[in-house]
């Protein structure tokens, strides 16, 4: 098969080669209402074309990669004194698969254990490309099912505006978890 970043050879859908060039992960953080802190691995304009295949059987795959390069680094260097769910927002699968499924499956470790269908949307609309006034007339309207852990680490994969996430950690906090901070793959911000 071919890299699908530089269409050479590869034994996987994205090659060594451009993992290392393309997709090292940084650190890029943000404050959502409440003061919670969002930490993301990329900046959405740097890997908007991979984010896209989400909608694709190719999604699978690429989410894949993404996960394994940013949040499983992230998951074997994180160290917490307690248990931590890692709830993905949404983790519906769509077109095959759940985005967020994948991105919170990567967490798992000693500390960090995936809680999986655990906070659904009740509204099925996308935000995606949307403006600022839609997405606030059009709340996802959360539902928590119960699980064991008192923190959480939420898990998306794009942070655009924060809305969603800001709805989902008031959801989770209604139900007193406790928010350590958000994880996304990449921040939309312009800054």
């Amino acid at each position: 098969m071919r890299c699908i970043l530089c269409e050479n050879f590869s034994l996987t859908h994205i090659c060594l080669t451009c993992k290392q060039t393309f997709l090292t992960p940084s650190i890029y953080k943000r404050t959502i209402l409440n003061n919670i802190e969002v930490i993301s691995f990329y900046k959405y304009d740097d890997i908007k074309d991979l984010l896209h295949t989400k909608h694709t059987d190719l999604g699978y795959y690429v989410y894949s990669i993404l996960a394994e390069l940013a949040f499983k680094k992230f998951a074997q260097n994180f160290v917490f004194d307690e248990k931590v769910a890692i709830i993905g927002v949404d983790d519906r699968a769509k077109n095959g698969y759940s985005h967020t499924a994948i991105l919170t499956k990567a967490l798992k470790s000693k500390t960090l254990t995936p809680r999986y269908a655990k906070l659904r949307s009740n509204n099925d609309i996308t935000y995606s490309g949307k403006s600022r006034e839609y997405r606030l007339n059009n709340p996802r309207n959360f539902t928590c099912h119960e699980f064991s852990e008192m923190n959480i680490i939420l898990v998306d994969d794009i942070i655009t505006t924060g809305f969603t996430l800001t709805e989902a950690c008031n959801t989770l906090t209604f139900k007193d978890k406790e928010i350590l901070f958000c994880l996304t793959l990449a921040d939309a911000s312009k800054e």
